[in-house]
């Protein structure tokens, strides 16, 4: 599961953000335009948005186990 919500927080950042930075680094290197891609995608995900997708599916989970033990979810 930790890797398909990995790969829900990076998939859509990259494929936003390369479709918003691609005109401007359209000439540039590509091991540069991965370097600039990264630099703005990973402290996004990694501080902002993994946190909160981890979070939300540790809500779901608890209330998928309280309904499985027939406990009312809080």
């Amino acid at each position: 599961m930790t890797a398909l919500i990995v790969w829900l927080t990076i998939f859509p950042l990259v494929a936003i953000f390369s479709t918003l930075l691609g005109p401007v680094m359209i000439d540039w290197h590509p091991v540069l335009r991965a370097l600039v891609l990264t630099l703005v995608v990973v402290p996004i995900a990694a501080y902002w948005l993994m946190p909160q997708m981890f979070r939300w599916y540790g809500a779901w989970a608890r209330r998928r186990a309280m309904r499985r033990a027939g406990k009312p979810a809080q």
